[in-house]
């Protein structure tokens, strides 16, 4: 058994209750499904045709579940295959479906690479995996394969920044620790790191919590046996070596590098966008993961809704519209925090009609004739809600429900 199997069958990882199904749902991105048909499908993905779902890595089924769930309840046909080398964790994750009563959902135990004998998929979700390869080219080379032409994946890796002072105790404690049994290491980490300084990294970055959560997450954050992390600007290269393209993250506003420089300081024009995404990254210093669509390269302009197209239905995240509405029109401004971030983004006071009429049914066009607005006037100031609500992940766009 290889050091990252017995690992992840000694602590299965995230550590969940099955139970626990029975009163909540792990929500986040990606794989928020109107966040895939977002990003993914321009807002207008076929759901008369069958989902084919890929889990690559699907460890104890938050992905899986959240995927599988939110079809279930939208009625959306689906063939969903996950995947996972810890039999342990395949066993939570199955009773998990069990307990909502998931069925149809093919559970393989095996390798992240042997994904592409496992058939073509429209999407395919890889959460916390690549960066646990010895070569991780390898990985999205192998979910490039298994990836239908027409389709995409959402992905998360580390990032280096927000991880800060994880990496000289990951590096000291498979020096001190390496060999021991899983639990052994655990004990003798934990009682190592309550006699590192104060004044160390790890100690100082406030964005790290894994440890404190369970046994599982304080092995998975300080006794990986192989963990890296990806800047933005590495982890597009990757994809693109594999045929993939980097469409955007899940919240494009953090690696908006025009949002962090003070007025009258521009970036240089000669700055691709992948680039400016580094340069943001590396001056927010606070992003601990990367979660990102990817499409292959041949149709990566076309994936991307985007808010001009009329016909398309705007849904709201984790927001009351009409409250919203209220903010808008009081105070010119949405103001929140949105993953560990804070936003206080402009947005006219004229805008609060339009934003109340957010309702998940609605089209852009209907919204802009029931508010009487005129087109070209609508366009010009719907732009300025979807830079702010679509861009910190807060709105999503899909076709209208079927008559």
């Amino acid at each position: 058994m290889s050091e990252i199997a017995e690992q992840y069958d000694a602590y299965p990882y995230p550590a969940r209750d099955p139970e626990d199904e029975r009163r909540r749902l792990v929500t986040g991105s990606p794989s928020w499904l109107p966040e895939v048909e977002h990003f993914l499908f321009a807002g207008r993905r076929d759901w008369s045709r069958p989902f084919r779902v890929l889990v690559a890595g699907g460890g104890t089924g938050d992905g899986l579940i959240q995927l599988a769930a939110l079809l279930d309840h939208d009625g959306r046909a689906a063939e969903i295959t996950y995947l996972d080398l810890s039999r342990a964790a395949r066993d939570i994750a199955e009773r998990r479906a069990a307990v909502r009563g998931l069925s149809g959902i093919r559970f393989v135990t095996g390798d992240l690479l042997t994904a592409p004998e496992l058939g073509r998929f429209d999407y395919i979700d890889c959460c916390g995996v690549l960066h646990h390869l010895p070569e991780p080219q390898t990985g999205f080379d192998a979910l490039a394969a298994a990836l239908d032409p027409g389709g995409g994946i959402g992905l998360m890796v580390y990032a280096p920044h927000g991880r800060s002072g994880v990496y000289p105790l990951q590096e000291a404690f498979r020096a001190l620790l390496g060999g021991l049994p899983p639990a052994e290491r655990l004990a003798r980490a934990r009682r190592i790191l309550e006699q590192v300084p104060a004044g160390h990294p790890f100690r100082r970055n406030p964005h790290l919590s894994d440890h404190l959560a369970s046994d599982a997450g304080f092995y998975d954050l300080l006794l990986h046996s192989q963990d890296r992390a990806f800047a933005i600007d590495e982890l597009a290269a990757m994809l693109g070596r594999a045929g993939l393209a980097l469409i955007a993250p899940a919240t494009p506003a953090l690696y908006d590098l025009a949002r962090l420089l003070p007025e009258g300081v521009a970036a240089p024009e000669a700055l691709g966008e992948v680039e400016r995404m580094a340069l943001a990254e590396r001056l927010r210093g606070t992003i601990r993961t990367h979660a990102v669509y990817a499409a292959p390269a041949a149709r990566a302009a076309r994936a991307r809704a985007r808010g001009r197209e009329m016909g398309l239905v705007p849904l709201l995240r984790g927001l009351d519209a009409a409250k919203l509405a209220r903010q808008i029109e009081r105070t010119g401004r949405v103001t929140l925090e949105v993953g560990g971030a804070s936003m206080n983004d402009l947005v006219p006071a004229d805008a609060a009609p339009l934003v109340a009429r957010i309702d998940g049914r609605r089209s852009l066009a209907e919204i802009a004739a029931q508010a009487g607005s005129e087109p070209l006037a609508f366009l010009g100031l719907w732009g300025r809600v979807d830079r702010v609500l679509g861009d910190w992940g807060l709105m999503h766009y899909c076709s209208p429900a079927p008559a």
